[in-house]
Order: structure tokens, then sequence, then C-alpha cells
């Protein structure tokens, strides 16, 4: 925030509230519905460290334009002129290698003022620069608005060695990275969801301590980081971990229901600013100023605003009988119940403030709806005297005394409670997360829903390679460096340039062998689902059936998470790999066209194809997972060694029971081999034999006993399987 008068009377405020950029966005006040994430964003921005908003919702759903229609009302800030000390002290010492860590530094804060800056000032101003802030050169910017991009790497978020510097000069020039640069403004994530789970964490750790620590590239340095941090997501493209939602302070959903009225409304207010945006945003002005101006007053009153103790013990027993897990709800419903009060105008929290933060912060991370429970009240109001105590026996001999007394006891508490009725009590009269009191908010029972659709679409799995997939990082190689990482290897070299050029004079740059930098790659590894099929016995037809018709279903509903299908048969004496691993449905319907069955029940050799199959996908690096869907009654009679065409057979007496083991031991192996094994049970006895049980025990999978197994069943439980191991 601004406070110097000098810089008003300029004009310098004025012109930057209304720069090209201001105009450009489309204004806040202009949106048509979204009260409460419009009142969510104006806390925010009230209290950056409140801890941040999370904005789920649909595509075209106006996510973005709420995140940038904030911007606009922030005020200007004053910051110190970076190139200007440079400048200053380029005239002093123009060999100096000292640049500036941190970005948009306050001038009236020294003691966020990271290292370099503080030795910078010094050099170009004087050892008593502390002393001379009216010297320091600063300079009036608007508030920064800086977007996340889905493939930012790590060093492009927190900071690296700047190359071109470090080899001019010889020594490690640092570069900031994206969180410096958005300190003091707005830190836009969008399709946070999206991002790789390092960079996510790396955010919400930065923007949570307010600092930015780098330990990297041989640099150990730090930076302040108070940013007001705005991610949005769609759900319906992944879900977003449990751990990053709760690290916000507010999760709504941007998905509201509105009439014919507000869609026309929306398409003409969209019409009209596209068409000239800067006479859209004057018409809307007056509503814009007002806003901003109650932002920068809250802002200022919000260092004032004080809550009581038993107001906090109102929002903690919220939480309580919310069943909500930490600490976390109770300390953002603290911040936003005084950032609502300061914007208000106001320094003290009323009971409409309290309200505002259950309905923001405790009641989206509600596990229950609690029960009534008459036994908990809220706290009484400190001028509230203590019941009476029971009148006894004695006292009935005198009713008309006694109902002379209650009338005016009654009428005087009727002249007090009309006048109490002007002012809001400090603590709401009764608890929200109540089941018949509590009015939820439109906008909450939709998020609860779009977040209780996408949490059963569970988290695919991640590979880790060195010849494809996205960059993700340098790393040290070990052994022979397939792809270099060019930007890492330059850094790690930089520093030692001046020194390896005396030895070297006819080359710029030397590069040496333990200056390489390998990279690392990521990308999105799919499941293979393996369908075992038992093709043996009267009803092998219907399981065949079955069985092809699961694997239609899953190529058709599980193409975009790269999943693969392959289905084995066994029948006869031997498994057959009917259809090799594929994503294509033309190539799947074709090879299941002649589907044999009948013959005996070689479960063995069937559960070997399988790790065999499972095997190879697993080494080629695009297969995460291997799930194999066994559908059988669990009886095999065909040792492995006739499967194998071995000629000894075991004895007939010890065959049932050297079968059953060698099935067991087969089994076992999976997981070593990293293979999940699902069995459904297709035994139609009424005394089942539990040996289906007995088998997905061994292999550490799952079993699921069903007689009657339709393709849509089963396709299900395959994809229940992925989400579940």
């Amino acid at each position: 925030m601004i406070l110097n008068p000098e810089l008003t009377e300029k004009g310098e405020i004025k012109d930057l509230m209304k720069s090209k950029d201001s105009f450009r966005a489309f204004p806040l006040a202009a949106i048509t519905g979204h009260s409460l994430l419009k009142l969510s964003l104006l806390l925010a921005a009230v209290d950056p460290s409140l801890g941040g908003v999370v904005i789920a919702g649909g595509r075209g759903t106006g996510k973005s334009v709420l995140a940038r229609g904030l911007h606009t009302l922030l005020p200007p800030i004053e910051v110190l002129d970076n190139e200007l000390i440079l400048e200053k002290l380029t005239k002093r010492n123009s060999n100096t290698s000292l640049r500036p860590i941190g970005r948009n530094l306050d001038p009236d804060k020294p003691e966020e003022w990271d290292i370099s800056t503080n030795k910078l000032l010094e050099e170009a101003i004087g050892s008593d620069y502390l002393n001379q802030i009216e010297e320091i050169p600063k300079k009036v910017r608007e508030a920064p608005f800086i977007q996340v991009p889905i493939g930012i790497t790590e060093d492009r978020l927190v900071g690296s060695i700047d190359v071109a510097a470090s080899l001019s000069t010889g020594e490690q020039v640092f570069q900031p990275g994206i969180l410096a640069e958005a300190h003091r403004g707005v830190l836009y994530v969008d399709d946070i969801n999206l991002l790789d789970d390092g960079i996510v964490n790396l955010i919400l750790e930065a923007t949570g301590r307010e600092k930015n620590n780098i330990e990297r590239d041989g640099l150990s340095l730090s930076h302040p980081c108070k940013s007001l941090l705005i991610a949005t997501y769609n759900p319906e493209e992944g879900a977003l971990r449990d751990h990053v939602l709760d690290r916000f302070a507010i999760v709504l959903s941007a998905d509201q229901s509105i009439d014919n009225t507000q869609r026309v409304e929306i398409t003409k207010s969209v019409l009209s600013h596209a068409e000239n945006n800067i006479k859209f945003s004057e018409k809307w002005s007056e509503e814009s100023d007002n806003l901003s101006t109650q932002l920068i007053l809250a802002r200022q009153w919000l260092k004032d605003v004080k809550i009581t103790k038993e107001q906090i013990t109102y929002l903690v027993n919220e939480a309580l009988r919310g069943g909500v897990e930490g600490h976390r709800s109770e300390l953002f419903a603290v911040k936003v119940a005084k950032a609502n009060a300061a914007l208000r105008g106001d320094e003290n929290v009323n009971s409409e403030d309290l309200k505002v933060a259950v309905r923001l912060v405790i009641l989206p991370r509600a596990m229950q709806i609690p029960p009534e429970d008459e036994d908990i009240q809220p706290p009484p109001p400190e001028d509230q005297s203590p019941p009476p105590p029971p009148q006894s026996n004695n006292d009935d001999s005198e009713p008309e005394a006694n109902e002379n007394d209650n009338n005016q006891d009654q009428e005087q508490e009727e002249d007090n409670s009309d006048g109490e009725e002007e002012s809001t009590p400090e603590i709401p009269e009764e608890f929200i997360l109540d089941p018949e009191a509590c009015m939820v908010d439109p906008d909450l029972l939709l998020f609860s829903s779009a977040k209780a659709k996408a949490g059963n679409s569970g988290s695919r799995s991640v590979i880790f390679s060195d010849s494809r997939g996205r960059y993700v990082k340098p790393v040290i190689p070990r052994g022979k460096v397939k792809r270099i990482a060019v930007d890492a290897t330059l850094r790690a070299a930089a520093p030692y340039q001046k020194s390896r050029r005396l030895r070297n004079p006819n080359k710029s740059i030397v590069i040496e062998e333990n200056d390489f930098r390998a990279k690392l790659l990521q990308k999105k590894a799919g499941a293979l689902v393996i369908f075992l099929v038992d093709a043996s016995g009267s009803m092998a037809l219907n399981r065949m059936q079955s069985a092809k018709g699961a694997v239609i279903r899953l190529l058709t509903e599980a193409y975009e998470n790269r999943d693969e299908v392959a289905l084995i048969p066994f029948r006869g004496n031997q498994a057959e790999v009917l259809l090799p691993p594929t994503r294509s449905i033309t190539a799947a319907k074709r090879r299941l066209e002649t589907m044999p069955c009948g013959g005996g029940s070689p479960l063995a050799h069937g559960l070997t194809q399988s790790a065999k199959v499972a095997k190879n996908a697993l080494s080629t690096g695009d297969i995460g997972q291997v799930i194999v869907v066994a559908i059988t009654d669990g009886r095999g009679n065909v040792p492995l060694g006739l499967s194998l065409g071995k000629n000894e057979v075991e004895e007939k007496d010890n065959e049932n029971v050297n079968l059953k083991q060698e099935v067991l031991d087969i089994a076992a192996k999976y997981p070593i081999l990293g293979i999940k094994l699902l069995i459904i049970d297709t035994e139609r006895k009424f005394i089942a034999s539990g040996f289906g049980k007995e088998l997905a025990e061994a292999a550490r999978g799952k079993y699921v006993q069903l007689p009657k197994a339709t393709d849509k069943a089963i396709a299900a439980m395959a994809l229940n399987a992925i989400n579940e191991f």
C-alpha cells in the first residue's frame, strides 16, 4: 500500500489504476452472480496471508475472469527501483556481480530485504543507507499479476543461475523466478490439478511461509513471497489432492444455477466488453472505484480488528461438530472473520463475520452433518445473569404474587430486547452446522457434489524416464547421458568460465565432464488390464461373452488414461493370448470375433501367461501398473508341466493337492513382479470351495464373488481396481 502523499499529488496512482491492463480485464463488479466467490476474493485481497482461494468449476464458468477482475481492484504498490540502484552502483564499480534477489520490495519494510539487496544499497548509497531511506530510488507500479504456466519447471518457478550474467562475470549470479515476481501481487495458478505435484508443493510451501528458500545449484538464498494465491481447476479434467485443497483457506465452486434472464445479461455484458472494453470499464468505474476504496481501507483497518476468546471457541466447536480434520480450518476461519469485519469497516468481529467464516471455511471441509445436540450451546453473553435456582414447594402458596412478578419481568425483558435488536450479537444464537437451522449455499452444494464425483476418478501413475516424456528438471547423470539438459549444464559451468578461459584462451565457453546435467523426463503412464478368462466347461461361452463386452467397454471409457487391455482365455491344456495389449477398439473387435470354448481348465498356465505379458508391458516404460482380472471358478485341473509340453504327470492320487499348491505358488509371485490380481469368482454352487478367495490372498489381491458377471459389472470392477490398487 502507498502512504507517500507526494505520489498521490502527482496523480501517479490514478493513472496506474486506469492503465490499459485494467481496462482490458472484465470488471469484477460487472460479473453476474457469484456473490459468494466475489466476497471470498475480496476477503483474500484484504488479507493475502489468509491462505488463498481455489475456484472449481466446469468450462466457461468465469473462473479466470473472477481472478483477473479482482486484480484490477488492487491498489498500486511502491517498490525499490532495482534498475536505478544498479545504475548507481555501476557508476562506482562496473565489475560488480551483485544483483537483487527479491522483487517488488517494500521501501517501508527493510527487514524483508534480502542479503543481496542490502549489499547493493550499502555499496550504492553507503553503510548508513537505512538512515537515508529518502535517497533510495523508488517507483510506483501496478500490483503484479503472475500466471503460472502448466509446463513450468522448478528452476523457472523458484529461480536459478543467470547463465549470461555468470558467463560475463565469472561468478554465480542468481536469476529470480516467478515466485519473486509475484511478491505483493497475485499468483494465479490455472488448472492446478494438471500441474506437477512437486511444483504445486513448492508453490504452497513458499506462499504459506511467505518466503521462498532456494537450495539448488550451489546456492543458498531466500527472498519474501507474500502473494495472493488464486487457483482454479476443472473437476472433470482430474481430481485435486485433498492435501492441496486443505492448504487453501477457501474452496468454492464457480458452477452456479442461473435463469434465462441472467444468461442473457451475461451474454450482453461479454459482447459489450469485447466491442469496446474501455467504454465498458468506464460504465462500471464508479462501482469498481467503490470496491477498490473499500479494499484499501479494509487493509488499513485489519490490524486493529479484534476477536474474542468466546468467538474463537465458537469456531472451534463448529469445526468439531462438522468432523473437520486438523487445525487449519479454525485458523483460516479466524482470519476470514477478521477480514470480513475489516471489509465492513468495524474493529470488532460480530456474529455475521463468524457465520461468513463458517460458510466459507468450515462448511466445505465438514465430513458430516452433526446430529442435534441440546447439550452444546453457544457461550452466553457476558452480561447475562445465571439462571435462578429451582423453587421449592413452599412457593406454591403464593401463585398470584409470582404471576405478577413474572409479568413484570417479561415486560422488562421485552423492553430490553427491543433495544438489543439494533445491535448485532457477538456470537450467533445457534450453531450453523445444524440439520434444521443450516441454510447451505447452493455453490457449496454444487462444489461438494463435484468433489465427490471427482474423488472417484483416482490418480494415474507417473513414470520418470531419461529418453521420452516432458522435461521436469535436470539431474546429475549416472552413467551415459542420453539427453543433455543444456540449460542446467551451462548454469553449472558458468561460474568457472573466467578461470577456465585462462587455461584455454582459444575457447569462449569451456564445458568439463562434471558440468553435464541430464534431463529427467516424466510421462503419464496408463494401466494394462489383462482379462484371464476360464473358457472351459458349460458356462464358458457366457463368461467369454461377458469378458468381450468388458474389454470393449474398458477401451471406450479408459482411452483418455492411455489404458491398454489384453484377453487371455485358458482351455484344454494351454492358455492363449487371444488379444495382445492394445488401445484399439477396432483391433479388439476383430481379434475377438472367434472365441474357442470347452475342454480342461489350465489355470496355472493362464496365470503364467498373464505374468509374461505383464512383465513385457512393464519393461516398455509406457505402463505404470498391471491388473490381471481372472474370471474363473478357481478350479484348475491341468498341471503346468503338461501345458508346457512336459511328459511327466503327477500321480492321480496327489493330483488335486499338487495342482492347488502349484496355482498358489504362481499367484504368490505376483506381488514380487508388481502385478495386481482381481479374482471374479463365478462359482455357482451353494457350497463354494473358497479357493478363489484363497488365490486372491496368496497374490495380495482382491476377491469378488459374482456368479452372474455381466460385461458392465466386470468393466466397472476393473476400473475401480485401477483406482484402488
